[in-house]
């Protein structure tokens, strides 16, 4: 399942977000595209986890905004 977000995430963050996003249980792989003005993550996984991404991030307090096909 691929899922893609728009978030806050900033280059600075990138030195800590890999210890909070590979705990996930079923990610397969993320990645980010911060020159994108929605600065992007997107996310592939075994199965359904967009709603633990976004109830993560906002606890790191980022925003975290599910994008529509």
């Amino acid at each position: 399942i691929i899922s893609v977000f728009k978030t806050s995430i900033r280059e600075k963050d990138l030195i800590y977000l890999p210890s909070v996003l590979n705990k996930l249980e079923g990610l397969s792989k993320w990645n980010t595209d911060l020159e994108d003005c929605d600065n992007i993550l997107r996310v592939e996984s075994y199965h359904e986890i967009a709603e633990e991404i976004k109830s993560i991030l906002s606890k790191q307090g980022f925003v975290c905004e599910e994008l529509e096909d």
